[in-house]
């Protein structure tokens, strides 16, 4: 079982006497939700009951007739017999999403203390968007593929080496030659293999690189199939522009062009809402808004019409861009631009670490590949990721750290592919592993 960092918060809700809210995990499919909470449930409680609502609603539908706690309990029993009390008995309710009612239901249960529930579903992002949920009855919890420093895990990298590179990073230290030139290399092998666990099991594991894009494959179709489920009148626009993500992303211009979806000149995202809020609300996309004026905080300054789209794992991407031809992404030296793939991987490790994605686009100052917020002193830091040997290529950064300029921001940060630790007047250059860091 690969190591994931949310079985912490598990653990700690499962050993929690009494829980006044349920746990309800939710993100795309094929990330390891089910897999860590079977897992993580199975050590804590001595009776576990798993519903796979999914396979009911393509089934028998038992669980649509389902109206009360009463009719629950019951069709609980007819499932599983008696099953024990509240401290030793934990009843996970995977794909809730297909039964909106069931989560109605969820703040009763809870109160009755007659079991202990956890949750999670796939598209739950966009059922739990439009559904009624009594106030106080759930907390919800994100999930995402594997960031890098749990593909770090999977790869027996020790905990003393990942707090070496903390030490780095927190003052500032140039990093070990061996250990950066053996933490880029893994940096690489994720940009290949990204977090989904199948694709990180067959990578890691078998060193079964076909295996791997196999499993990209299936998931790509997994999820054009689950935006063909939302609705006949969306569901063919939603499939056209997550297969455009990818040219998008290699364009100069990373932005979605909303003319391309229709191939009309005027449109804009208001024309697509629907469609984006699909593909962001699912977790099978990734956005970034655009920002011009970078004041804390940024979702009041943003621009919903500029947006960019980032596929929710790097791996999806280098599947798409380089099928098996490994040596496009380990071989700097070929020429490949692989902005678009240090991009992704970028936008997974801040998204995944509680970050809101946005950059900055201003036709007089440029473009910063990220901007975030910085909670801690009110402010917003600039990211820029550089793919290439050149680290010092950049136009807008300078201008917004500049003190005598108009944006005035204490700081900024370029990550790459040197192993420079450096701090230049209010820019400091980094490793781009260490971007786990931030």
């Amino acid at each position: 079982m690969f190591r994931r960092k949310i079985q912490e918060e598990l653990f700690n809700y499962f050993k929690a006497e009494r829980p006044e809210k349920i746990l309800v995990v939710h993100g795309a499919r094929q990330i390891g939700k089910s897999f860590i909470i079977r897992e993580t449930a199975k050590e804590v409680f001595e009776h576990y009951a798993e519903i796979d609502l999914k396979d009911d609603y393509e089934g028998e539908k038992r669980f649509s007739r389902v109206k009360t706690t009463k009719d629950f309990y019951l069709m609980v029993s007819s499932l599983f017999g008696d099953l024990n009390n509240y401290d030793d008995t934990i009843i996970f309710l995977d794909e809730i999403q297909f039964y909106p009612h069931l989560l109605t239901m969820l703040k009763p249960l809870n109160q009755e203390k007659k079991y202990r529930f956890i949750v999670s579903g796939s598209l739950l992002g966009i059922t739990l968007k439009h559904s009624f949920i009594p106030m106080g009855s759930i907390t919800e919890r994100r999930m995402y593929p594997m960031d890098f420093e749990e593909f770090l895990w999977a790869n027996n990298y020790g905990a003393d080496s990942v707090n070496y590179l903390k030490h780095c990073f927190d003052n500032l230290e140039s990093v070990n030659d061996g250990v950066h030139n053996y933490t880029l290399g893994l940096f690489k092998d994720y940009l290949l293999c990204g977090g989904l666990p199948d694709a990180v099991k067959e990578y890691v594991s078998n060193r079964n690189v076909s295996a791997m894009r196999r499993v990209h494959s299936e998931i790509f179709e997994y999820y054009k199939d689950d935006c063909a489920k939302y609705d006949e009148e969306h569901s063919l626009k939603i499939r056209r522009i997550y297969d455009l993500m990818s040219s998008y992303m290699t364009n100069k211009v990373k932005r979605v062009q909303f003319k391309s979806i229709d191939r009309k000149a005027n449109s804009s995202l208001e024309k697509y809402e629907d469609e984006f809020d699909y593909l962001f609300d699912s977790g099978i996309a990734l956005a970034s808004r655009a920002v011009s004026n970078p004041v804390f905080p940024l979702s009041e300054s943003t621009s919903k019409n500029l947006t960019k789209a980032y596929y929710n794992d790097v791996g999806l991407l280098t599947n798409i861009l380089y099928k098996t031809n490994i040596s496009a992404v380990l071989d700097v030296e070929k020429g490949v631009n692989l902005g678009s793939v240090y991009e992704t991987a970028s936008a997974m490790e801040l998204i995944a670490h509680g970050h809101e994605l946005f950059y900055f686009d201003s036709r007089k100052t440029g473009e910063v590949d990220f901007l975030i917020n910085d909670y801690d002193n009110l402010t917003i830091l600039p990211v820029e990721i550089k793919s290439g040997n050149d680290q010092n290529n950049y136009r807008a950064l300078p201008k917004l750290v500049d003190p005598n300029g108009g944006y005035k921001l204490k700081k900024g940060y370029v990550f790459g592919n040197k192993n420079i630790v450096k701090k230049e007047g209010n820019i400091i250059t980094l490793p781009i592993y260490l971007i786990m860091f931030l």
